[in-house]
């Protein structure tokens, strides 16, 4: 009896760490300060992926930042509460064709994340032009 309860422990644990995906709550970090900059949920609405600013962090960020550079509809429109990754497609382990927007300087980029493979808890988001890119870290709430 106590084999079993050992082996459906350890097969729940497995289990757990093998069905998570990209979906919920993160944190951004600055990658030259360590510092938590914002908290994102990536969420799947049919069958993309987005993700939404839930609050902004940043310590040197104004009270109700607004993306002030963002051209279009998101011009001046608060941070809080904007989608920022949008129409991601699952492709295997990676989440691909999607965009991200920098509230910091309004700009659009493509876009594909992934769950880091040793720790499913640190999520990689790509941010890319071309052959030029910039990946950052986040780490799950």
């Amino acid at each position: 009896m106590k084999n079993i309860a050992i082996m459906m422990l350890v097969f729940f644990a497995f289990a757990k760490a093998y069905s998570q995906d990209v979906t919920g709550k993160w944190k951004t970090i600055d990658e030259n300060s360590g510092e938590v900059k914002s908290h994102v949920e990536i969420y799947k609405k049919g069958d993309s992926y987005y993700g939404k600013v839930l609050k902004v962090l940043a310590k040197d960020a104004p009270e109700n930042p607004k993306c002030v550079e963002c051209e279009g509809k998101l011009k001046d429109q608060p941070i809080e509460g904007m989608v920022i990754i949008k129409d991601l497609k699952k492709q295997g382990k990676m989440y691909k064709e999607g965009t991200v927007i920098d509230p910091e300087n309004g700009k659009s980029y493509d876009c594909k994340i992934w769950l880091n493979e040793d720790n499913p808890d640190v999520l990689m988001v790509r941010g890319y032009v071309l052959f030029l890119y910039r990946t950052q870290t986040w780490e799950r709430l």
